[in-house]
């Protein structure tokens, strides 16, 4: 069948979408507020984890106490020896984008946690590896951070992928 539909490209800038039109009130958090996001997840084989570090930014802003659980694979994300040819130097724009997210996380106020079993059990590095402010924690606490939010009705969300 021979195509039969031409059409032009729309112009750079030009808008596809109404990108004002919201139809949920912006949220903000009372005082106190807290929300917990939990990140079982592989970083730089997909898009997950950055996406979740920037909806924990967007969190934060919103005046959220944030406290981001990275365990299983997600550990990795908290690497402070990334980098190429040199630790802290990118390959290629993007390319330490989920560790200069962590860090403007921190720098805005959320805190990091890495489990120590996923970091020592399953990838081999240690503590001293981890971006600077970054907090190891023990694996029991998994399930206790989780219990902390459920008990102080906070926001949480979890993400698992493999």
């Amino acid at each position: 069948m021979p195509k039969t539909v031409n059409r032009t490209l729309p112009a750079d800038g030009e808008s596809l979408f109404n990108a004002e039109e919201k139809l949920f009130p912006d949220i903000k958090a009372k005082d106190g507020q807290k929300a917990y996001i939990f990140i079982h997840t592989v970083p730089y084989e997909g898009s997950v984890l950055l996406v979740n570090l920037l909806t924990s930014t967007r969190l934060v802003r919103k005046g959220f106490e944030v406290s981001i659980v990275l365990y299983g694979p997600g550990v990795l994300a908290a690497s402070g020896t990334r980098g190429y040819p040199g630790v802290g130097m990118a390959a290629f724009p993007g390319h330490l984008a989920i560790n200069e997210q962590l860090k403007t996380l921190m720098k805005e106020g959320a805190k990091i946690y890495a489990c120590r079993f996923a970091m020592g059990a399953l990838y081999g590095f240690g503590e001293d590896d981890l971006i600077p402010g970054v907090i190891p924690f023990n694996p029991l606490d998994v399930l206790d951070t989780a219990l902390t939010a459920w008990s102080e009705g906070a926001f949480q969300m979890n993400t698992w992928t493999l």
